[in-house]
Parts: C-alpha cells; structure tokens; sequence
C-alpha cells in the first residue's frame, strides 16, 4: 500500500510541474513563410483578396474534395467570408474573413476555428526587383490553457509546412499566367 502512495505522490508532482511549465510557455504564437514569386504585386494581388480566390492555392481544402464550402458578403475585399465544414481531421470547420486590406500590398484575415479558438493571418507583398516577396503569416493568442501551450510548440512545423506549400500553389498559379 506505501508503494501506491508514493506513485500516486509521484504523479502529482509530475503533473503539477508540467503545469507550472506550460505557464512558462509562449502565449502567443507566431509562424510566418515567405516565397518570391516572378510577379509584380497587382499581378498577385486578385489571387489575395478574396476568400473564393484564396482557395484555389489553399493547402487544407485539397486534402478533403467533399469539403463543404459557403462565401458571404461582398464579392471581395473587407467583408468577404469563407466557412468550411469537413470530417478531414487536418481540414476541420471554421471560418475566414477579411478584416483589412491595403491594394498590392497586404490583407488580413480572421480565422475562427469554433472550439479550437481564433486566430488573425496576412499575407504581405513587398517588390523585389522585378519580383514579389510574398509573406504568409498567422498570428494567435493561446491564453491560459497549458495544454493548448504545448500544442503551440508544435505551430512552427505544422503550419509552417502547410504555408510553403500554399505559397508553392500561389507562385505556380502566377507564374503560369504571366
């Protein structure tokens, strides 16, 4: 029985020090991919400012064809909205929404993954001779869940990969019609 309450002292302490831990995570995260596409930025720019145009070079909605989607508001711009419903565990359900958009030089969006939380993204067009630097980013705050500190350890690799390989869709997709 004395062997029982130590493993069970044991674990506790395991536990609670794996708490204490994730407070001394980041909170927030950050992963940001970029690619130079033989481009100038108007030419990038309508593959950016729409969610409809967004998804023709978006990594996640290959991964389900039975992905089931619905846009609203205006046809592009601030306002335009995407949500997406799938049983593809990597796809999920969610929305996205742009927020804000400076033309052939940046637009952000508001992504809302329901119980799994939010996030903002962007992506940024900055010349590059007589290319473009595309800049994808994702931005979120993980508040004061420790389990969800340790998930964001994991942001880096997993959306990192996803974003290069949305950016090498873009840069084929411009390249093709230049």
């Amino acid at each position: 029985m004395r062997w029982l309450k130590r493993m069970l002292a044991t674990l506790a302490i395991v536990i609670l020090a794996l708490v204490v831990i994730a407070y001394f995570l980041p909170r927030e995260v950050t992963v940001t991919r970029s690619i130079t596409i033989a481009a100038a930025p108007e030419k990038i720019f309508p593959h950016l400012d729409s969610t409809q145009a967004m998804a023709a070079w978006s990594p996640w909605l290959e991964r389900d064809p039975n992905v089931k989607q619905e846009f609203s508001g205006p046809e592009k711009g601030v306002g335009n909205r995407m949500s997406w419903q799938s049983d593809e565990p990597d796809v999920g359900s969610g929305s996205q929404e742009i927020t804000a958009i400076t033309p052939n030089e940046r637009v952000e969006t508001r992504l809302d993954f329901g119980p799994r939380g939010t996030a903002t993204a962007w992506l940024a067009l900055k010349p590059a001779g007589e290319a473009t630097e595309v800049t994808w980013g994702f931005h979120t705050d993980l508040g004061m869940n420790p389990i969800a500190r340790y998930f964001g350890l994991m942001f880096p690799g997993m959306i990192g990969a996803d974003y290069d390989a949305g950016l090498a869709r873009l840069k084929a997709l411009v390249e093709k019609a230049e």
